[in-house]
């Protein structure tokens, strides 16, 4: 796949072509850039047949997340998202441009995959289960159908933090870094707060801190953030220094640890009074 340029779009809108309905054939609907595939001698891709129909549960499924960002409403999302088809919109880029006479001069085009940078700096790729939602988001932009593993690694592979479901319809979702990880490595994905593995890792952060004498976790606030919010049970007595000290030596380990970091967006403390 060729490498995105970045469009320096929000992700909230259009990326500079019209958005109406588009009668144009797709890609394995007769022709490409106007050469017939008669003839041809095609690889398997494993979508021969292929309608570029979208799953309505997967999207009653995102509308539930765009309605209540719940951590069980994104874990059905997710368990529905990885079992999906999905469509990676490229797009015709102009390379080796140059400017004769004052006029620019268009050399030739290649396919490149379409990645957004939102408000924030950061890279998204778009996605889209049919279709439909792809043609109503950019008519000219052609499909890519890609298992939900291929389409993660294909976003990690472009620098995109972030993947954006049905970008432009009323249950558009963006799938956070944990997500995005989770699909790459075709590993389900669970809330950070109930995964075993961040868990564990929270356990061996804390283990020899003999001013903790408790800890658990949650999910941090607001809801949908991804967040992880640690409680830490501390002794009596300690000062303000002690505490931001504790909690520094506990962040630092927990950055220390690749897996925790592709498993939990960001990580919050909270400090309670040891009742022993």
């Amino acid at each position: 796949m060729s490498t995105a340029p970045h469009q320096g779009h929000n992700h909230g809108h259009d990326h500079g072509h019209d958005h109406g309905a588009s009668g144009r054939s797709l890609p394995w609907e007769g022709d490409s850039h106007g050469f017939s595939w008669h003839g041809r001698e095609l690889s398997a891709s494993g979508f021969e047949t292929d309608t570029g129909q979208g799953d309505e549960r997967l999207r009653a499924a995102a509308q539930a997340v765009a309605d209540d960002p719940s951590p069980e409403h994104e874990q059905q999302l997710m368990d529905r998202v990885a079992a999906a088809r999905w469509l990676v919109p490229i797009v015709a880029v102009p390379v080796d441009t140059q400017i004769h006479d004052g006029m620019r001069v268009e050399g030739h085009a290649e396919m490149a995959a379409v990645t957004l940078t939102g408000r924030d700096g950061e890279s998204a790729l778009p996605v889209f289960s049919g279709i439909d939602s792809l043609a109503a988001w950019d008519p000219q932009a052609r499909p890519v159908p890609m298992t939900s593993d291929r389409a993660a690694q294909a976003a990690v592979s472009e620098g995109c933090a972030t993947m954006l479901l049905d970008l432009g319809s009323a249950y558009a979702v963006a799938l956070r870094p944990s997500m995005v990880w989770a699909l790459a490595f075709a590993r389900p994905w669970l809330p950070s707060h109930v995964d075993d593995f961040v868990a564990s890792s929270v356990v061996r952060a804390v283990g020899d801190e003999e001013i903790v004498r408790f800890h658990r976790l949650g999910p941090a606030r607001p809801i949908g953030s991804g967040g992880l919010q640690i409680t830490l049970g501390l002794a009596a007595g300690l000062t303000h220094d002690d505490v931001a000290a504790l909690a520094t030596r506990v962040g630092e380990r927990l950055a220390a640890d690749g897996e925790f970091r592709a498993r939990v967006d960001a990580v919050s403390f909270a400090i309670e009074a040891a009742d022993h």
